[in-house]
């Protein structure tokens, strides 16, 4: 099985969560990974190449790839994991305009920065796979969460649109959309939500919990092994394709 041995791989959003646990599963199957997020001090304790960037500017994209490409080659594998959320969007009509707009740079405006550079290169090589995480949330849309939901629902126009550019040149482009998993953008959001409620954070997680047949949540791994196979060789007759990694839920 060939699957992403010895291919140059570009993770984002790496220092936690799923990003964490994609770099290091891709890692552990033989690529040759460059981890990039916010946080130097998170990348450093993955243990393998890092660069750190703002990837909600188009400044800081850039730098990524560049470093990428300068230190391991050009990118044949593109994990675009990166996001944030928010436990203070409200209602449509109370809507921040300062939050949507900070929510979309990073969360499409960065990654179409991203894609536009790596396609680049991988058009040139005749060779890649683009992988997006988006979230149920690009599907069914959470309630007092516009700027979160259009972000991600703009994802996967977003992996289609590379997906049917690419196709002629070997490259695929898919989407894991993970529903809820323990990580700290989603801790937060449970604190600020059994704040609200009068009820305690592990409470919010129960009823989280509860929305899945297994009566848990989605692990990072989970959703890493999604993200491997879609990076993989293997994963080559699948592209423009959203895949839901909710142990069986719609959310």
């Amino acid at each position: 099985m060939a699957g992403v041995e010895n291919r140059v791989a570009l993770v984002t959003g790496a220092g936690r969560g799923i990003g964490r646990a994609t770099a290091e599963l891709l890692a552990e199957r033989g690529a040759r990974v460059m981890a990039t997020a916010r946080s130097e001090n998170e990348l450093a304790s993955l243990g393998m190449d890092y660069v750190a960037a703002d990837l909600g500017t188009a400044a800081g994209c850039s730098h990524a790839v560049e470093e990428t490409q300068r230190r391991l080659g050009t990118i044949e594998i593109f994990v675009c994991n990166h996001g944030i959320g928010s436990a203070h969007e409200k209602v449509i009509w109370e809507q921040n305009p300062e939050l949507w707009e900070e929510t979309l740079r990073v969360n499409l405006d960065g990654p179409f920065h991203l894609s536009r550079l790596v396609t680049a290169g991988m058009v040139e090589a005749g060779y890649g796979r683009v992988v997006y995480t988006s979230s149920t949330a690009g599907e069914v849309a959470e309630f007092a969460s516009a700027a979160y939901n259009s972000s991600k629902h703009g994802l996967l126009g977003l992996m289609r649109s590379v997906a049917l550019d690419g196709g002629a040149h070997n490259i695929t482009s898919n989407a894991g959309l993970p529903g809820w998993v323990r990580t700290e953008m989603a801790e937060n959001s449970a604190r600020a939500e059994a704040q609200e409620r009068g009820v305690s954070a592990e409470d919010i997680w129960a009823e989280r919990a509860a929305l899945y047949p297994p009566n848990r949540v989605v692990t990072p791994r989970e959703v890493a092994e999604a993200i491997a196979f879609f990076a993989s060789e293997e994963s080559s007759g699948v592209s423009g394709q959203a895949l839901t990694v909710a142990l069986g839920g719609i959310w």
